[in-house]
């Protein structure tokens, strides 16, 4: 099979398409043969070092296909079912390993590529406003990058929860899109500072969340908008790593709560993977939850698809199609 390795960290130049044995499921394993993989930023903080893996490495861990084989021990999932997975072992590859208990089959109505956009991106913004802060109706969050992947459903999202939306977005194509997911305010923050926009918005009372995936450059400012006893979640960094923090500062600035959640622990156990998945395919496949794909990029163009992503450039999710 093609896949793309990584050797040594570097930038999108270090990963290379190269061919490898295709891989034999274990015990307790499945094959997908992989039709669509989703590319993320983690992916791209793990090519740049930023987060530490065993080298060399076949990215990503995003991936949707059919499933075409099963090692021994699995009897719930069966070879020819449409699944996806956010545990795939390198889904920038033609097939990829997985547990048999980490896949969800996909139900009509719902792509492949869907499935594959839908999965790290949907899984995290149903966490955020289901779990990390369990949106009330008549709360509001502020939404940094309101336009990109997450930053469009989790918006949805939060609008279903009943909450008011306020979303800082790049550019006026993107304000337009937040709008269109039913950002009630959106902010341009190259225009307009957001931290005294979001204050006049909110008549001085701040917000009750806000959910930052952009780190250095917005997390200090998002503090400032908090109400007391607000929380602050942290999910990114496309901006670089936040500088560390004295917890002071939390009392300071209200009693303000603070965490850096990931996905992996919001779906530790099967019935909670398939809770969230079960939401977001419903809601899909009812029309009631959009997802845009905004690039797909063939494997062999893995370089182009990571500078897309570091340039800040998507509107949507991006995609590496394998064949």
């Amino acid at each position: 099979m093609r896949a793309i390795r990584v050797s040594a960290t570097g930038g999108p130049e270090a990963l290379q398409l190269e061919d490898m044995p295709t891989p034999e499921p274990g015990l307790g394993q499945v094959r997908i043969k992989v039709e669509a993989a989703g590319v993320n930023f983690i992916e791209i903080y793990q090519r740049k070092g930023q987060y530490k893996a065993p080298l060399p490495l076949t990215p990503g861990s995003e991936a949707a296909g059919v499933l075409d084989a099963v090692g021994p021990n699995v009897t719930d999932v069966h070879v020819g079912e449409r699944v996806a997975s956010v545990n795939a072992l390198g889904s920038y590859a033609q097939y990829a390993l997985v547990e048999a208990d980490r896949v969800v089959p996909l139900p009509e109505g719902v792509s492949v590529e869907v499935a594959a956009a839908v999965m790290t991106q949907g899984i995290t913004a149903h966490f955020l406003a289901y779990s990390v802060f369990p949106l009330q109706v008549g709360q509001t969050a502020l939404i940094h990058a309101a336009a990109g992947g997450v930053g469009q459903l989790l918006v949805q999202i939060a609008k279903r929860r009943g909450a008011r939306v306020i979303g800082t977005v790049g550019s006026s194509e993107k304000a337009r899109i937040a709008r269109e997911r039913g950002a009630d305010e959106v902010i341009l923050y190259n225009e307009t500072d957001f931290e005294a926009e979001t204050k006049r918005l909110t008549s001085g009372d701040g917000v009750d969340v806000v959910y930052d995936s952009v780190g250095r450059t917005t997390f200090e400012n998002g503090l400032n908008v908090l109400k007391p006893r607000g929380l602050m979640a942290l999910f990114g960094q496309s901006s670089g790593p936040v500088a560390p923090l004295d917890p002071q500062i939390l009392n300071a600035k209200g009693s303000l709560f603070l965490t850096r959640p990931t996905y992996r622990h919001y779906i530790a156990t099967r019935e909670e993977l398939l809770w969230r998945t079960g939401d977001l395919f419903g809601w899909i496949a009812a029309g009631e939850l959009r997802v845009r794909i905004d690039r797909t990029f063939p494997l062999a163009e893995a370089a182009a698809a990571h500078q897309y992503l570091e340039d800040r450039k998507t509107q949507g999710k991006v995609l590496l199609l394998p064949w």
